[in-house]
């Protein structure tokens, strides 16, 4: 199959020469033989006018041009891959489709956990992996690694479609034996007190809520920074700290670790948690399925 002159098939061969940086190693990955490996390359460099991978050395690497054109070719054979890995129709009671999810412990503890619940039932054998959060969230989006990203609005990425899954308060949370919540938290009372933060990834990225605390004109006492939100709580029993959590997870915890919460003692904005696909998934009636169950859990609880 030709399109405008190019044997598609070169774009998988491309692919397989950009990710081994070797004729050979890419010939047996695709089950060619040495020598229609290397005959692939010369109509490669002869379709693009460029040497595409050249000898340094003992070691192959791929010009500038071919690193300009790699991330092109993927998001074109994902999207064929997934053009024809998804079916017309879904069923869950017969499914037993993966779905991949990447978001936070407190989403897994909010939502997906009572979806979970749900679909032991309603869909036996479909399967939920989630994966927290982290600086290839977006980029595995892009190229079909993920399902799904549930994330606050202020981190989506722009260029793919999502919608609202939920609103939620921001509380201040700590240990119930903590004396403040017997006199009342204040804005003078919360900055006083220490605190607990969460940031998330090899890039600590701050929190919904830390990542706005970082922005006003006080400044807290940090004595804790967490890299999840389940760990925070165990930084709060038996001490006075506070944390600025999402009401639902501080519902959840509180019998399990004898924790209070309080509202914020000061104007802040409510989090609004979204769900983002890949536009080419649009119309992927699998997930147009898990998205209506996850609007109904969320907005239901």
């Amino acid at each position: 199959m030709r399109f405008k002159g190019l044997d598609l098939n070169l774009l998988v061969i491309f692919e397989a020469l950009m990710d081994t940086r070797s004729v050979t190693r890419a010939g047996e990955r695709l089950g060619m033989t040495q020598p229609a490996a290397s005959a692939a390359l010369r109509r490669l460099r002869d379709y693009f006018g460029d040497d595409i991978l050249v000898a340094v050395g003992k070691r192959m690497h791929p010009t500038p041009f071919a690193e300009m054109l790699l991330p092109e070719i993927q998001r074109s054979l994902q999207g064929v891959e997934r053009a024809i890995a998804t079916p017309v129709t879904f069923d869950p009671r017969k499914s037993s489709r993966r779905f991949r999810i990447s978001t936070s412990d407190y989403i897994m503890v909010a939502v997906l956990v009572p979806l979970a619940q749900r679909l032991s039932a309603a869909a036996p054998n479909v399967q939920l992996e989630m994966v927290l959060p982290g600086e290839d969230s977006v980029p595995a989006l892009e190229h079909g690694k993920l399902d799904l990203l549930i994330t606050p609005e202020p981190y989506l990425a722009a260029w793919h479609p999502s919608e609202l899954l939920f609103e939620e308060e921001q509380v201040v949370v700590g240990w119930a034996g903590n004396p403040a919540f017997a006199s009342g938290i204040g804005e003078e009372e919360f900055y006083a007190a220490g605190h607990v933060t969460v940031s998330m990834g090899s890039a600590r990225t701050p929190a919904f809520a830390d990542s706005h605390l970082q922005h006003l004109p006080r400044s807290r006492k940090i004595e804790v920074a967490v890299a999840s939100f389940a760990s925070a709580p165990w930084f709060l029993t038996g001490t006075t700290r506070l944390a600025v959590l999402h009401q639902r997870l501080a519902k959840a915890m509180a019998p399990m670790f004898d924790l209070a919460w309080a509202p914020m003692p000061f104007e802040f904005p409510r989090l609004r948690e979204m769900i983002q696909f890949h536009e080419a998934r649009a119309t992927d009636a699998g997930l147009t399925w898990l998205r209506s169950e996850l609007l109904d859990i969320a907005r239901g609880s």
